[in-house]
């Protein structure tokens, strides 16, 4: 079979794609670096903050129970850490439940009328049929950071009414995350270098989800002599650094098509070189000036200069309000079109505010 090779189309391209904290006054000493962060009796080196879930320990495990109607509630270290490995167990006793474990995160003590809120990086620990355990959510920030939409293969790895194997690697900008010695997330962040850790349990708003219980058990850290743990090929790395390949992603064949500081490797459909107007590179971005709405107007769209057939293709978008624009690829040029390049289109669009809703237009965002 003959693999045919088209160009890619784009509106605007984003990236493709320490030292250690002090121990904690309660951490206890292990073999080979390690420190136990719990006890085993007490919540020694721990506080309950921003809800009024319960936290006790019970049979030498951390059992938080769910409280119907008040916010999530976090059992959080004093101290604060940078770059560390944590290993705990945890288990979650009902599908209904929900938790997770904040890493390098913070406390806003006036928010939510003085009650508090945590923000921050969460291990996400979600045993309900979208099973995205192990994903990384920044709780009360940005949201969704690594859904396990992102590495599906995972999602049978935590098991409901059972101890789970956790293991969360926080090393330089890098989280990693594994359980029960199954890789799950590679997120690359350009927050938070410190904060607390904290146990999570969530808000519940109905009798069903009160009463549910969560326990942690085996809480050990490591602070120094720290080495990465490889990830094997294939895995998704969420890179938040503009316009950057880890070491990683480079090896596993990921390949930058904006270097975020020229237009090296694009050319204006169907002409000889760059567009002389309507394209510029601005903080690391590559924007298509306004063009009052018209399509392919005001310099016109640009392909890549290389050919690609089968590919995942990975990118970030901004829009202005109005804005229409998007992503083709496997677009062919022999037609020598006057307007668009011809291909298959991922469509940007504000449905809202663009002139061709006026018009009657009928583009949507997929």
């Amino acid at each position: 079979m003959k693999t045919h090779k088209n160009y890619i189309w784009a509106a605007f391209v984003g990236a493709m794609a320490s030292v250690a904290a002090p121990a904690s006054t309660f951490a206890q000493s292990s073999s080979n670096g390690w420190q136990k962060l719990f006890d085993g009796k007490s919540l020694n080196g721990w506080k309950r903050v921003a809800g009024e879930a319960s936290y006790e320990v019970k049979d030498g495990a951390i059992v938080g129970t769910t409280v119907i109607n008040t916010g999530n509630t976090f059992l959080v270290t004093e101290k604060e850490y940078s770059d560390f490995v944590l290993e705990l167990d945890v288990m979650l006793e009902s599908p209904v439940s929900n938790s997770g474990v904040q890493t390098r995160s913070h406390l806003d003590a006036k928010a939510n009328n003085g009650k508090g809120r945590v923000y921050g990086r969460q291990v996400e620990f979600d045993p309900s049929d979208r099973a995205w355990s192990g994903g990384i959510y920044d709780e009360a920030r940005r949201g969704w950071q690594y859904p396990l939409t992102l590495n599906p293969k995972a999602q049978k790895a935590f098991k409901v009414g059972e101890f789970n194997k956790i293991k969360i690697e926080c090393i330089g900008n890098e989280t990693k995350t594994w359980i029960n010695n199954i890789p799950i997330a590679y997120v690359v962040d350009t927050i938070d270098a410190s904060g607390f850790i904290g146990l999570q349990v969530h808000a519940v708003s109905n009798q069903e989800q009160a009463g549910k219980k969560v326990y942690f058990k085996n809480i050990r850290i490591k602070t120094s002599d720290l080495k990465p743990t490889p990830f094997p090929a294939g895995v998704y790395v969420v890179n938040n650094l503009p316009n950057n390949l880890t070491a990683y992603e480079a090896q596993d064949g990921w390949k930058l098509l904006f270097d975020g500081k020229t237009t090296n490797g694009w050319k204006g459909a169907y002409k000889p070189g760059f567009p002389e107007k309507g394209w510029e590179v601005q903080n690391g971005q590559l924007v298509v000036l306004p063009s009052g709405g018209e399509e392919s107007t005001n310099g016109g769209d640009i392909v890549t200069t290389d050919k690609y057939s089968a590919f995942d293709l990975s990118f970030e978008y901004k829009l202005t309000p109005g804005a229409n624009s998007g992503v083709k690829y496997f677009v062919t040029l022999s037609e020598n079109n006057t307007g668009s390049a011809i291909g298959l289109e991922y469509q940007v669009l504000d449905d809202q505010l663009h002139p061709m809703q006026s018009l009657g237009g009928t583009e949507t965002v997929p």
